[in-house]
C-alpha cells in the first residue's frame, strides 16, 4: 500500500520552504544570499518564521528519501534503482543547469551585481555563461546530495545485507532518541565553506536513519503513540531556538552546528513524521494534485521569487509588503507554471526535470 503520509510530508514541506524562501530573499539578519532588507523596519519580528522551520524541514526531506529509498529497493534491483536516481537527481542537477537553470544563474547573479567586475574587467562570454552555470545550483543542492547518497546506500547494502535493517525495526524508543548524539557530531564534519547548505554528514545521517530505521512499520507504529508528545517537544524547541537566535545568523557556524540546531532539527523531524503517519496518512484529490506537482515546485519556485526581487523590489518600484506578496504568488506561479510548460517539452523535460520519454 502506498504510504500517504510521505506524499503529504514531501509536499507540505516543499510549500514551507517556498514561503521560507520569500522571508529569507528580504531578510534583515544578514543570511546572505537573497536580496536583503527592503522595508523600514528597525526588527523584523515576522523573520522568525525562518528560524521556526529552517533547522528541520531539509532533514525531515532526507528521511523521507530514505524511506522512500527502501521502498523503492525492495521492489527494484541496485542497477534499476541507481539509474531511476541519476535520471531524477542527476541529471536535472547538471545537464539541467546547462538548459535552463543558469537562467536562475543569470538573476542570482544580477541581484548580488555579480556582472559589474566581470564585464568591465572583458571577461569572455562563455565563462561569463559558465559562472552564471555554477551559480544556477540554487535548490538543486539538494538532489546533488541525495543522488551521492543513494550510491553510497547501495555500497552500504552489498556489506551489511540486512541486518541493519533488522536491527533499526527493533531500535527501542530510548535508542531512538539518544540517535541525536551521532547526528551532533556529523554536525560537526564535512560541511563546505562558503556554501553552506552542503552539509554533508550531517544530512547524510538523517538519510540512512530514514533508510534503515524509520522505513519499518513496526518503528513507525510506535511512534505514531508518541506523535502528540513529539509535535508538542517540537514546537517548545522550535520557539526556544527562534527566541534564542533571532537576529544572528541560523544558517552558519556556530549556531548550525550547535546542540539546540541539531535538536531542533531531530524533534521537528521525528514530529513531522510521527505526526504525519498519525494524522495524515490519507488522500484527496487536491493532496494527490499537490503531491504530483511538488517536484516541479521546488525545482522553479526560487526563480519566481527571486525574478520578483530584482525586476521589482531591488529598483524599489512597489512598497515591501506588496513585492513580498508578489514573490510569494511568483513562486507558486513560476513552480506550477514552468513544470506544466517543461515537462511537455522534449529533450527539456529530461534534462530539467528528469521525465524520460514517454513510449
Amino acid at each position: 500500500m502506498r504510504k500517504h503520509y510521505l506524499d503529504n510530508i514531501r509536499w507540505i514541506t516543499v510549500v514551507i520552504v517556498v514561503i521560507y524562501h520569500v522571508f529569507y530573499m528580504y531578510n534583515a539578519e544578514g543570511v546572505l544570499g537573497g536580496l536583503g532588507k527592503i522595508t523600514n523596519l528597525s526588527v523584523q519580528y515576522y523573520d522568525i518564521y525562518q528560524y521556526l522551520v529552517y533547522p528541520w524541514f531539509m532533514p525531515v526531506l532526507f528521511v523521507v528519501s530514505g524511506i522512500s529509498a527502501r521502498l523503492s529497493l525492495d521492489s527494484h534491483s541496485d542497477k534499476e534503482f541507481i539509474k531511476s536516481r541519476t535520471l531524477k537527481l542527476l541529471v536535472p542537477s547538471t545537464i539541467g543547469l546547462f538548459a535552463f537553470q543558469f537562467i536562475q544563474g543569470y538573476v542570482s547573479m544580477s541581484l548580488g551585481g555579480g556582472f559589474d567586475g566581470l564585464v568591465s574587467e572583458g571577461v569572455p562570454k562563455p565563462i561569463i555563461y559558465l559562472i552564471m552555470v555554477a551559480s544556477g545550483s540554487g535548490v538543486l543542492w539538494f538532489m546533488h546530495l541525495l543522488w551521492v547518497y543513494c550510491v553510497i546506500l547501495v555500497l552500504i547494502r552489498k556489506i551489511e545485507k540486512g541486518k541493519l535493517l533488522a536491527a533499526g525495526a527493533k531500535a527501542p524508543l530510548w535508542l531512538i532518541a539518544l540517535f541525536v548524539f551521532p547526528i551532533w557530531g556529523a554536525a560537526q564534519i564535512l560541511n563546505t565553506p562558503i556554501v553552506s547548505v552542503y552539509r554533508i554528514a550531517f544530512y547524510f545521517v538523517f538519510f540512512m536513519l530514514g533508510y534503515f530505521v524509520f522505513s519499518n512499520d513496526e518503528l513507525i507504529e510506535r511512534l505514531k503513540k508518541m506523535a502528540i508528545p513529539l509535535i508538542v517537544a517540537a514546537v517548545v524547541i522550535c520557539v526556544a531556538f527562534a527566541a534564542l537566535y533571532f537576529g544572528d545568523n541560523y544558517a552558519d557556524k556556530p549556531i548550525n552546528r550547535g546542540f539546540l540546531y541539531v535538536l531542533d532539527a531531530y524533534v521537528g523531524s521525528l514530529a513531522m513524521l510521527a505526526g504525519m503517519a498519525r494524522f495524515g496518512d490519507s488522500y484527496s484529490s487536491f493532496t494527490k494534485w499537490m503531491s504530483a506537482h511538488s517536484f516541479g515546485l521546488y525545482v522553479f519556485h526560487y526563480l519566481g521569487i527571486s525574478s520578483v526581487a530584482l525586476i521589482i523590489a531591488k529598483p524599489g518600484l512597489l512598497p515591501a509588503p506588496v513585492c513580498y506578496i508578489l514573490s510569494l504568488v511568483a513562486g507558486f506561479v513560476f513552480g506550477y507554471g514552468l513544470y506544466a510548460i517543461i515537462s511537455r517539452i522534449p529533450f527539456f523535460r529530461w534534462a530539467v526535470l528528469g521525465i524520460k520519454k514517454e513510449k
